[in-house]
């Protein structure tokens, strides 16, 4: 889709953006759904890859794997030869450690790459199809949701860029619950709370539409059960199926609706200043909620009611109580210091279309409560009536 297309979109979507439809206005809206092959099933991935790569017609296989995940990545791919094994993985896809995947799968002639993994490993694959058109099968361990979309990220210099190019859409997902029991609650309850930023984001995104906010929604109840179910029993697969159900679908929203503050922040984060990626969203995504949420009624209604609570807030809140979800950005190693940089970068990216207006002194006091974990019902109350500094995509 080319960006004159994403301009008409906008204009077309005004109605459908924040749950306008049924019951309410006319519906208007443009909506594009990326094709791809989805296979879920616990203790399936083996025999469903080996199909893959049998449908595809592979004869030379690159896997992508951290050498965390390796041993695992050898269960998924032992029904199909690899041709070349690739285990520099890099949190945010470094430009320098994608060159290196790219170099290796052009000297072994690679006509398929299959990632097993977290964000992180998709995000290689992604970066090297990008460049070699290579189609990719993705076998993902977390729920990070970056296996269903179109969107890639590298970064250099401490600036995170990302994109969209239907070339790193993997052309088949393999979901397999047995495969994530061995991720740590912690990290589970993190990569969750991660999924669940793609669906509120996606309610006020640029291109937010009632197809892609039924998604998110959906998406918000399934990680809102599932996450606690893997708390209270991490080696079962009942949660973990919920919850990589709700992943997808918070990817496939995500992807359909763009980037919304949620995640222009949270890249300027983890890009400039090398936040680790689940943490950070799951640290930020209520003080954003509770800053575009009163301006964007219907929406907060929306996923009020997916959570099952009398606001989508306190409903967000009520999970990260009971999952134990991390707080301050403090903790990961941002500071005060940090937070004029940060605004600077994430002013110059603000997505169109966002419910309230962001200023200097409103993403300075949002970036103040994520770092001490203050209440982030305090974060609604933000003045916003200085000058408006959003800028287009």
């Amino acid at each position: 889709m080319t960006e004159t297309d994403r301009t008409s979109d906008r204009a077309q979507q005004q109605t459908g953006r924040d749950g306008g439809g049924p019951g309410g206005e006319a519906l208007s809206f443009t909506h594009v759904t990326a094709g791809q092959r989805v296979l879920f099933g616990s203790g399936s991935a083996a025999a469903h890859l080996a199909a893959e790569v049998d449908r595809l017609g592979a004869r030379s296989v690159m896997v992508i794997a951290s050498e965390r995940e390796r041993a695992l990545a050898g269960e998924v791919t032992a029904q199909v030869e690899v041709a070349l094994w690739h285990t520099d993985v890099v949190m945010h896809v470094p430009v320098e450690t994608a060159a290196a995947a790219r170099e290796a799968a052009q000297a072994a002639g690679i006509d398929l790459v299959v990632c097993v993994g977290g964000g992180s490993t998709t995000g290689l694959a992604k970066a090297v199809a990008l460049t070699g058109r290579q189609p990719i099968v993705a076998v993902p361990t977390t729920y990070a949701g970056s296996e269903a979309t179109n969107v890639w990220g590298l970064t250099e210099d401490g600036r995170k860029t990302t994109g969209v190019d239907d070339a790193v859409l993997p052309v088949s997902v393999i979901y397999d619950a047995s495969l994530t029991v061995t991720l740590p609650v912690e990290m589970s309850v993190a990569s969750g709370l991660n999924g669940l930023a793609h669906c509120v984001d996606s309610l006020w995104a640029p291109r937010a539409d009632p197809i892609n906010a039924a998604m998110a929604a959906e998406g918000i109840r399934a990680l809102s059960e599932g996450l606690p179910l893997i708390v209270d029993d991490p080696r079962s697969t009942a949660g973990r199926d919920l919850a990589l159900y709700g992943a997808y679908l918070s990817a496939v929203a995500f992807s359909s609706a763009g980037s919304g503050l949620h995640h222009k922040i949270c890249h300027v984060l983890g890009g400039t200043f090398d936040l680790p990626h689940a943490q950070t969203h799951a640290i930020v995504l209520p003080y954003v909620l509770a800053f575009n949420g009163p301006a964007a009624p219907a929406a907060e209604a929306r996923a009020a009611q997916a959570f099952g609570a009398a606001t989508a807030l306190s409903g967000l809140d009520r999970l990260r109580d009971r999952v134990g979800a991390p707080r301050r950005l403090a903790d990961l190693g941002f500071t005060a210091a940090d937070i004029p940089v940060a605004v600077d970068i994430v002013l110059q990216n603000i997505p169109a279309g966002n419910p309230r207006t962001v200023t200097v002194e409103g993403l300075t006091a949002l970036l103040h409560a994520a770092l001490d974990g203050s209440d982030p019902a305090d974060t609604s109350t933000i003045t916003t009536t200085t000058t408006d500094l959003r800028t287009e995509e």
